[in-house]
């Protein structure tokens, strides 16, 4: 018995905001943002693009992509942010509902950049446990953008954040594209190192002012920056491996690596610890950093361009603010023997 992708979708806003546009806004050099961090555009969303809505649009999309009706599915879970159309509030089950997707039950769920990867182990375990689970469907809303004060110096390393879309469609015996394993770190010592401090139950009720101080803040940014040097690289490692030996794979056998958007010399510095050239990834400097969403979009871009092939053992591995490190590893194409 296995779970396979058989459907992925995206929604890209079409408005972007440049290089040029972020120079603008943070007083940073244009060549610096497009060269040390990696931006070239970003998609960013308008007023009538609420995360629910994007969410929706790719839902859409890896239905039709699956050629899978909305009837089938019997599960939709929302993997995407917590900044969503209200506050206390089931974006899955309202996705579900303009789907048409009437037998399907929904929760949402949360592992901020590492959600897709956690709700498709998610998903993968109910639907081994249980016998009806047969169609799930992963959905992704994101604008976390709405929360970056770009004149605010400490948070600028999350200036690639963007806006987007993304959901898979995850099917029981597939006999393609084949899920194998995941693995997660935490690291709670860092959850409120990058908050937003207004709006919440910590600070409720909200004030008049508030809504001028709704975005990410850095309480300490020396103490932050230094534990985040610390961890970040060797948690990448570690949740990469792991997820790898679990499917009983290791590191040679890695054939494209779906990984998040962060400034380009991390990128390839992972590339470089895992003995991977530069093609058999997709850095997403177009796209900067859509959260939960990239790894599905390096794994449509990877197609698309033909890095992707049936027979390609690909590592996602991406990382959420607070901090939680997430890696799965999939294998694309007709299942395998000794994977069914």
């Amino acid at each position: 018995m296995h779970v396979g992708i058989a459907g992925i979708g995206l929604y890209i806003p079409e408005h972007q905001m440049t290089a040029s546009d972020l120079a603008k806004a943070t007083s940073v050099p244009e060549d610096v943002i497009a060269l040390k961090f990696g931006i070239k555009t970003k998609p960013i969303a308008g007023q009538e693009e609420p995360t629910s809505y994007m969410g929706f649009m790719a839902a859409q999309a890896a239905l039709e992509d699956a050629a899978i009706p909305a009837e089938d599915v019997d599960l939709v879970i929302w993997c995407g942010a917590q900044h969503k159309d209200y506050p206390c509030w089931l974006a899955g089950l309202n996705v579900a509902n303009r789907l048409g997707a009437i037998r399907a039950w929904s929760f949402d769920m949360e592992a901020m950049c590492g959600s897709m990867m956690a709700a498709i182990d998610v998903a993968k375990s109910l639907m081994l446990a249980r016998d009806d689970l047969n169609t799930v469907l992963l959905v992704s809303g994101y604008r976390n953008n709405d929360l970056i004060d770009l004149s605010y110096p400490p948070t600028r390393f999350m200036m690639d954040i963007g806006s987007a879309g993304s959901a898979c469609v995850l099917r029981k015996n597939l006999g393609r594209n084949v899920v194998l394993a995941s693995a997660f770190k935490g690291d709670g010592s860092l959850s409120e190192m990058c908050v937003v401090p207004v709006l919440g139950s910590k600070a409720w009720p909200p004030k008049p002012e508030d809504a001028q101080h709704a975005s990410f803040i850095v309480p300490d940014e020396q103490v932050f920056k230094q534990k985040l040097g610390e961890v970040t690289m060797p948690n990448f490692y570690a949740v990469i491996r792991e997820s790898l030996k679990r499917s009983g794979l290791s590191e040679r056998d890695i054939d494209y690596l779906a990984i998040l958007h962060f400034k380009r010399s991390a990128h390839l510095a992972v590339l470089q610890e895992l003995g991977l050239r530069e093609n058999q990834s997709t850095y997403l400097e177009d796209y900067g950093h859509l959260g939960q969403n990239d790894q599905l979009l390096s794994i449509k871009l990877g197609l698309e361009t033909r890095k992707i092939r049936d027979g390609s053992r690909i590592v996602m591995v991406g990382a959420g603010l607070g901090f939680v490190w997430a890696s799965t590893v999939v294998v694309w194409g007709p299942v395998a023997a000794d994977h069914a």
